[in-house]
């Protein structure tokens, strides 16, 4: 049972040679998700595009 703290990660997705369209990061939240990471939320640019992703997982106290 968790305490109800939280710990935070976040993923740049990355981008491919025009560095405008993002590559697919499976394999990056492939990893994040076997370390406990959940996916919670998105920080988006201005105008459209995804800048950050956000994951949270329990600390462990």
């Amino acid at each position: 049972m968790t305490s109800g703290a939280w710990e935070y990660e976040t993923l740049q997705p990355p981008r491919g040679a025009t560095q405008k369209e993002a590559t697919d990061p499976k394999t990056e939240l492939n990893e994040l998700g076997e370390e406990g990471w959940e996916l919670v939320d998105t920080v988006d640019y201005v105008g459209g595009g995804t800048k950050y992703l956000v994951f949270k997982r329990p600390t462990e106290r």
